[in-house]
């Protein structure tokens, strides 16, 4: 396995494939998955000529199960350390839901001071901040994030088996074609990683306020977004970041669900790429 140990001693799993000469595509997961949520966006895009790379968060699928650091600013650090590990340039970030605020922290914290970014895409991401405070009077209450946290610590298994089964894809809505095998594989990658991590985690994707990463992010930026997510409600994330960032293109999904990239990866996809080349 292909891995880079961070200043505080943690062993980042990797995946790099494509020529290294190739314009890089560097994918964040979200909560609580593993680099291999993006597989079919990695292989389309390699197929485009690009290098396409992707770490599993710490705690996460293959890297350390450590019991610390689950915040932004240790994701953030633990991306940057990737990217100068293989010393990526004019790369394009990708981040999906709690990926998206990594992402987000990573170029404003990171990326974009060290002149290694071109351009971020977010989707359904979870940025400027979540929860529900009196700056932030649309965000979710925090009894939400408790009752997430409660399921976990309860059972785990069933937890990760229910989420993907009814919100995350919006298998929950009437009609709707239920894909078992993408299920499994949700179910699959949650269960590799680290209870403690996935607790703490649930803590740095709601609680986190991305405001003035936003506000200092100058790279042309693609906000995507269902209007169908049943977990990051988009009137109160892409809206208000499509708003805060200075170069922003915002594009809106008709009943599209949070895991829109799984789902309907046969649009995002040509979505994400003509935005590249643009």
């Amino acid at each position: 396995m292909s891995t880079v140990t961070t200043k505080d001693g943690i062993e980042i799993f990797y995946k790099d494939w494509g020529p290294k000469t190739a314009q890089p595509i560097m994918f964040h997961h979200g909560w609580p998955l593993c680099s291999d949520d993006w597989d079919t966006q990695m292989l389309f895009f390699l197929e485009k000529g690009y290098r396409v790379v992707a770490h599993d968060r710490r705690g996460h699928g293959r890297s350390t199960q450590v019991g610390d650091g689950h915040d932004m600013d240790h994701y953030a650090a633990d991306a940057a350390t990737v990217v100068e590990h293989l010393d990526l340039r004019n790369t394009v970030h990708v981040g999906h839901s709690t990926g998206g605020g990594e992402a987000t922290h990573y170029v404003a914290r990171h990326g974009q001071p060290q002149g290694r970014v071109a351009k971020l895409v977010i989707i359904g991401a979870v940025p400027p901040i979540m929860v529900k405070t009196d700056a932030n009077p649309g965000g979710l209450p925090i009894e939400v994030f408790d009752g997430l946290r409660k399921q976990l610590a309860a059972n785990r298994a069933q937890f990760y088996y229910d989420l993907p089964a009814g919100p995350f894809y919006s298998f929950n809505r009437p009609g709707a074609k239920v894909l078992e095998p993408v299920i499994n594989n949700w179910w699959r990658q949650g269960m590799i990683g680290g209870a403690k991590a996935h607790y703490d985690g649930i803590k740095a994707f709601s609680e986190t306020d991305f405001t003035e990463d936003l506000k200092i992010i100058t790279v042309p930026t693609l906000v995507m977004h269902g209007d169908d997510d049943q977990i990051v409600p988009i009137a109160d994330s892409a809206l208000l970041s499509a708003k805060l960032l200075q170069n922003a293109t915002l594009k809106v999904y008709e009943k599209f669900p949070h895991g829109m990239c799984t789902t309907h990866a046969d649009i995002i996809n040509p979505d994400i790429l003509a935005f590249i080349k643009g």
